[in-house]
């Protein structure tokens, strides 16, 4: 299992006004998913495939499982 903190910035369109758009998101991959993320360069930029869920069964803050990523840049 490897953790991770991901960024996300972007422009976005909101009722024909942009806006800029920044956030971290806590990450989490397993198996060969976790072996790519290790090995992955901190600043590139990625697409990020998964599903929110809690981070454990008591909690209510949510985590980001990765089940799939590619590099983009």
């Amino acid at each position: 299992m490897v953790s991770a903190v991901l960024t996300h910035t972007s422009e976005q369109t909101e009722a024909g006004i942009s806006r800029q758009v920044g956030f971290e998101l806590r990450a989490i991959a397993a198996g060969t998913i976790a072996d790519g993320l290790e090995r992955a360069q901190v600043g590139a930029v990625f697409r990020f495939n998964g599903f929110m869920a809690r981070k454990n069964r008591n909690s209510k803050a949510l985590m980001f499982h990765l089940t799939d990523f590619e590099l983009i840049s």
